[in-house]
């Protein structure tokens, strides 16, 4: 998919399917929301659009600029947008691509055999939303300038000069009337660009940020592509083989590559990714990896007398047990089942990532017997350690639901049984615990006390993880079950609400149960059921009117504004300090309190950071806390 696989690309194959009729009025329709994930899809639309010259072939550097203003270029130099006159529009190409719905050489014009960005909204709603935009294009020598206003063209295209190359230049400044922030993350945009250049190897992507006080770049590249990929999320881990397994085929228009390696955890990560979309519901292309991957390993281990006649074939869940693996196909056309493109529906695939990964990964474990030795060894001892953990699970698997006796005896349930309308505080200790079973709307609110912390599961098997106690309480209150037994249709509680103390224990208890969340039950966490209470900090009496204050400088400038005499100011260490009254009323009543929503903007960077602050190793977790030691909002000495 890297040669010039499009020999004409030019006012021909640009497809009119649509008008841009009420993106301005409606924009959470067609960029997903108007908050911090809408504002930077904004970028990764026009980025998309250089990375699908690319995998053309005809771009290989690609430069997202913040600006000083927070207005955004993106820079590549691919082939430049058409900008003759288009045959049906009678205007420009460039203009048609800039204000038409749906307008680009990837729908049947011929402009790009393989485009990601196939069912994405597409430059002209980056334009609707923006307050200006302003695109240049160097094409035929010459170099050609457009400015627009809330999607409308306020010049025309006009030559500017003279071009010794091709490209394109868009530059766009969102509408703040649209937008609830337009202030761009920094980190997001990188985690995104990176990603990309790992899955388009040789590609170079340069981020810079001009903004004062803000200056920073980055440039990604990675000739190993996606084997570099897993080598950055091993990276703090202890793998083999020392490299990555790599290969890659093409076949019946399909480009296959995949990347694997083993580390020393208990967990799998396999991301799979189609035309650069991730694709997080897997699809046919991860389920052919799968299938194909379990038959291959125990076929071998069948054919080296490994596994004898009388012993089971293992289990895929034994086999990927620490696996870190990349799949990543290019194809023709993509069928993305739903709007949000995460399960890839081609049943053609299939039997394509089957076939490859059956050859050649056959042939690597033939000609490295040790290295496949090794492999059977780590199955074989996940497959012991599920034999052991089996019993363990039974007692975690949700009962039916007229057996509420075997629900936990520390649970107070609430009196509904309708997961939509009910929510369980995640509570430390019994002290807080029973504040919060006097505090809460018995009706909806169910409140589960843990005692002390909880094993950390980043350095556990799952046997071990289930022998403990606090967990098996946990999983049979939320009732879905765990790993490959999870079932969202049996969930109990829609809100799971980890209501810990402010102090550094309450912190330590509230990063385990999310490691324990996002490794066992991740669908909680993307779904977006897990959130965080926030209860107060102080609470300031003066005249007998009480003030809670959430944050450190709230209490800086309520002293200001009420004066110091005859202010009476505790500090809450625990949640047990407060009385029933006063929980339900900071931090427990839906009208009044304040809770976050745990979001997964990046399911790798959040691997990564858990791998940090829960894994094995000592120096990755020292460097985090050094490079973030000024970012902590609240320290207890």
């Amino acid at each position: 998919m890297s040669e010039k696989n499009i020999g004409v690309y030019d006012e021909n194959q640009i497809q009119v399917l649509e008008g841009l009729e009420a993106v301005r009025k409606r924009p959470s329709m067609y960029i997903g929301s108007t908050g911090s994930r809408g504002l930077h899809h904004l970028v990764f639309e026009v980025v998309d659009n250089s990375i699908d010259e690319a995998m053309a072939g005809f771009c290989s550097l690609i430069k997202v600029k913040i600006n000083e203003d927070s207005s955004i270029t993106v820079t590549d130099n691919g082939r430049g947008i058409p900008v003759k006159e288009h045959p049906s529009q009678k205007r420009s190409a460039l203009e048609v691509v800039m204000t038409v719905l749906h307008a680009g050489g990837k729908f049947g014009g011929g402009g790009y055999k393989v485009a990601g960005g196939l069912h994405g909204v597409g430059v002209s709603v980056v334009n609707a939303v923006s307050k200006w935009m302003e695109v240049q294009v160097s094409r035929n020598k010459e170099i050609y300038r457009q400015r627009y206003e809330q999607g409308v063209p306020v010049t025309p295209v006009e030559k500017k000069g003279k071009s010794s190359g091709t490209g394109t230049t868009v530059t766009f400044y969102p509408d703040p009337s649209i937008f609830e922030d337009i202030t761009f993350d920094y980190q997001i945009l990188a985690q995104r660009l990176r990603e990309l250049a790992f899955l388009n190897k040789g590609i170079t992507i340069e981020l810079q940020d001009h903004r004062p006080e803000k200056q920073k770049n980055d440039t990604f590249v990675y000739e190993g592509g996606i084997s570099s990929f897993v080598t950055y999320l091993n990276k703090n881990k202890e793998v083999y083989p020392k490299e990555p397994i790599y290969f890659e085929k093409e076949r019946d228009d399909c480009w296959v590559e995949i990347a694997l390696q083993y580390n020393s955890g208990f967990s799998e990560m396999i991301y799979s990714f189609a035309n650069n979309i991730r694709t997080q519901e897997g699809g046919s292309h991860e389920a052919a990896f799968k299938s194909a991957f379990t038959r291959l390993i125990n076929d071998y281990a069948r054919k080296s007398g490994f596994l004898k006649e009388n012993q089971d074939n293992f289990l895929g869940e034994d086999i990927r047990e620490g696996l870190t693996g990349i799949i990543n196909i290019k194809i023709l056309n993509p069928q993305f089942e739903g709007q949000t493109k995460t399960r890839l529906g081609n049943p053609e695939v299939r039997g394509i990532v089957d076939g490859i990964l059956t050859e050649e990964l056959g042939a690597i474990l033939e000609q490295n017997p040790p290295m496949a030795r090794k492999i059977l060894d780590k199955a074989l001892q996940a497959a012991r350690a599920r034999e052991a953990s089996r019993k363990a699970r039974e007692l975690t698997r949700r009962k039916n639901a007229l057996e509420f006796s075997n629900l936990p005896g520390k649970l107070a349930d609430c009196a509904s049984k309708d997961p939509d309308e009910s929510e369980v505080f995640i509570v430390e200790g019994d002290s807080a615990g029973g504040s919060a079973k006097q505090g809460r709307d018995r009706n909806f609110q169910a409140i589960l006390p843990l005692r002390g912390k909880i094993i950390n599961v980043e350095k556990a098997r799952l046997d071990k993880i289930l022998a403990n106690e606090e967990i098996r309480m946990l999983i049979t209150a939320i009732g879905t079950g765990i790993g490959e037994d999870f079932d969202m249709e049996k969930l109990r509680y829609r809100k799971i609400i980890i209501m810990t103390d402010a102090d550094v224990d309450g912190s330590h208890i509230r990063v385990l149960l999310l490691t324990f969340f996002f490794r066992y039950m991740e669908p909680l966490v993307s779904m977006g059921n897990i959130f965080i209470a926030q209860p107060p900090l102080y609470k300031v009496t003066k005249n007998r009117k009480d003030y809670y204050l959430y944050r450190e400088e709230e209490l800086e400038d309520l002293m200001e504004r009420i004066g110091r005499q005859g202010t009476s100011v505790q500090r809450y260490k625990g949640l047990g300090e407060m009385n029933p009254e006063q929980l339900w009323e900071t931090t427990i009543n839906p009208e009044t309190r304040t809770i976050l929503q745990v979001e997964m903007r990046d399911a790798i960077e959040a691997n990564d950071i858990f791998t940090i602050l829960m894994g094995e190793k000592v120096e990755p977790r020292r460097k985090f806390i050094e490079d973030n030691a000024l970012a902590v909002r609240n320290l207890d000495f």
